[in-house]
Order: C-alpha cells, then sequence, then structure tokens
C-alpha cells in the first residue's frame, strides 16, 4: 500500500474523530486507531508520578482514602442500571427530526434492538439499541450535543 495512502488515511482519522478505521486493499490491509496511544500516555503518566521521592508517599497516603470513595460509589453502580454508551463520537439526537418525538424517555419500557437515539458521525446517521430489556431510568445525554467514545448515553433498569 502507497505510504500516501496510508498517510492521507491519518488525516482523515485525526479530522473526523473517528476512534478506529481499517483498509483492505488486495491482500495487504491497514488498520490505524488511536487507542493504544492513549493507553501508553495512561501508562506512562503514573510511572512519572511515582518517580520522584517525596511524592511516593504522598501518593500511597491518597490512594487510601479514594478506596473507601469507590466502595460506596461501587454500590450505587448496580441499583442504577445497565449503561448504554456511545459506540463512537458523535452528535447525540434523541428524535429522527428536530420535530419529531424522541424515540424513548426516561419511564419508557423497551426491549433488546429498540432505537434508543441517533448518533451522527461523518454525516452518517448511526441508529443506537438497546442491548437490554428494561425501564429507561436516565438520559445521560442532550439532544443536539456531542458525545464521546464510550459515553455513558441511557440507563435502563
Amino acid at each position: 500500500m502507497d505510504i500516501r495512502k496510508v498517510k492521507k488515511l491519518i488525516e482523515l482519522l485525526e479530522e473526523s474523530g473517528i476512534a478506529e478505521i481499517e483498509i483492505t486493499e488486495g491482500e495487504e490491509a491497514v488498520r490505524i486507531s488511536r487507542y493504544p496511544t492513549s493507553a501508553a500516555v495512561a501508562t506512562v503518566a503514573p510511572a512519572v508520578a511515582a518517580g520522584p521521592p517525596a511524592p511516593p508517599a504522598a501518593v500511597a497516603a491518597a490512594p487510601a482514602a479514594p478506596p473507601p470513595a469507590a466502595a460506596t460509589e461501587l454500590p450505587e453502580a448496580p441499583p442504577r442500571g445497565h449503561e448504554i454508551v456511545a459506540p463512537m463520537v458523535g452528535t447525540f439526537y434523541a428524535a429522527p427530526s428536530p420535530d419529531a418525538q424522541p424515540f424513548v424517555k426516561v419511564g419508557d419500557e423497551v426491549q433488546v434492538g429498540d432505537v434508543l437515539c441517533i448518533i451522527e458521525a461523518m454525516k452518517m446517521m448511526n441508529q443506537i439499541e438497546s442491548d437490554v430489556a428494561g425501564r429507561v431510568v436516565s438520559i445521560e445525554a442532550e439532544n443536539g450535543q456531542p458525545v464521546e467514545f464510550g459515553q455513558v448515553l441511557f440507563v435502563i433498569a
């Protein structure tokens, strides 16, 4: 595959906000992803923070405090319900058109496969469907607002 094509794909990835792209041309294939870069940065940051001798004592004291807070938060998560997260970066739309009723409202019953919203990414409208049956407990995104990959959109109990 021509290196110019690979560079162009990288530029498109950066401009579009897509998390990953894979192109196959004959027997050649290229996959470009943003995930390894962000994971490497997250791994490097703690190693740098742990380097100085004085901060490790402070860091050791700090993690002691968060576990009780985390333990307090963990019981809240299960009663909250199943989280439906954004599978891509894009714009969240609660309804099929601006003048239409939203796909779902808080309190609505949904079944597996029911459309919950639309995420527009690169002029493509992607329907986001429920992967569980239950009642919509909360809608975490606002209509017309951008959403990130992995951002919680709905909670279903």
